[in-house]
């Protein structure tokens, strides 16, 4: 017998039609979804509801607590893996903050839908089933947490939403997905080399901002935001670049103890100190910021977040 707990969380995939034909987020409940999914006999599916709600509602001290009860479940070692059902708009980044603080073995698997149980054409039960299967898939252990969707599973580091409406709503650009199930059959093609794992030492995780550079952005703009975060994450242009404009209110940051790392704009590809002027990768690592390498902004503010919560080097830790 393979033996999954199910969190639930909301989101689409536990949605109802009202009568003006909209979907109504979170209705739904995990005992509801398994209903349906029509599951094996031997695969025991124990559901825990968590949340009920549109994912870009939830919050930061919703992932401690999910992180909190998926530790309490791993205590059992009956268990195989964890399915968390979530809203698709936040979804990569619940994976991901899971996947850096997790240490267990066992899969963590996340999925969702783009369209509602009710209606047509949807993806919500052929989701569900196959993130059970592949959250009871001993070939899985050791991935940490990933993303199930449309027949495919991807790494939580780097799986993206890639269309607001098509099922075929997640990817993961220029890195592929680690395997696919396929008549219910689990078949994993590569697994992560190395996971990075971080102990929380606080109780809560620190507020830090994304700042999508552009061109002609003025420094006051910048200065506004750093007024309120504890740390920055810039998504610059190209190998990672920002106006000179933006360089004053970065330096005084830095000074100030927030820590700044730079990301990319471009889908693929590196932050690299491949130009040597004011405002570029090269200069902005002189004076301080920490190059994310191949992060997209989102993934790095929650990569700092854990970070920082952890007490370790933010430099050091996107070296890992």
């Amino acid at each position: 017998m393979r033996r999954v707990v199910l969190f639930t969380t909301g989101g689409t995939i536990a949605s109802t039609m009202n009568e003006g034909g909209k979907l109504v987020a979170g209705e739904l409940t995990g005992e509801q979804l398994t209903a349906i999914c029509q599951l094996p006999e031997d695969i025991h599916v124990t559901v825990r509801s968590i949340l009920q709600k549109p994912s870009v509602h939830i919050t930061v001290e919703d992932w401690l607590l999910l992180k909190k009860e998926i530790a309490c479940v791993f205590q059992d070692e009956t268990v195989d893996g964890v399915v968390v059902t979530h809203g698709t708009d936040t979804l990569e980044e619940t994976a991901y903050f899971l996947d850096l603080t997790n240490r267990d073995e066992r899969p963590i698997i996340v999925t969702g839908s783009q369209r509602g149980p009710e209606q047509v054409g949807t993806d919500a039960v052929l989701n569900l089933r196959h993130a059970i299967y592949a959250a009871s898939e001993h070939d899985l252990r050791g991935i940490g947490a990933a993303v199930v969707f449309n027949e495919r599973i991807f790494a939580a580091r780097y799986v993206k939403k890639e269309h607001a409406s098509n099922i075929q709503g997640f990817n993961a650009f220029g890195f592929g997905y680690l395997g696919i199930i396929d008549n219910d059959v689990i078949f994993t093609y590569q697994k992560p080399i190395k996971r990075a794992y971080f102990s929380l030492k606080a109780n809560c995780l620190p507020e830090i901002g994304i700042a999508k550079v552009y061109l002609g952005m003025r420094t006051h703009t910048l200065q506004a935001m750093l007024q309120t975060v504890d740390g920055l994450v810039l998504e610059g242009v190209g190998r990672g670049q920002v106006p000179p404009a933006l360089v004053a209110p970065i330096e005084e940051a830095i000074a100030a103890g927030k820590p700044v790392v730079m990301t990319t704009s471009s889908e693929e590809g590196k932050v690299y100190p491949t130009y040597e002027y004011e405002g570029s990768a090269h200069h902005l690592a002189k004076i301080g910021v920490v190059l994310g390498g191949d992060y997209d902004s989102k993934k790095a503010r929650i990569k700092m977040m854990v970070l920082l919560a952890a007490h370790m080097s933010v430099a050091k830790g996107f070296h890992m």
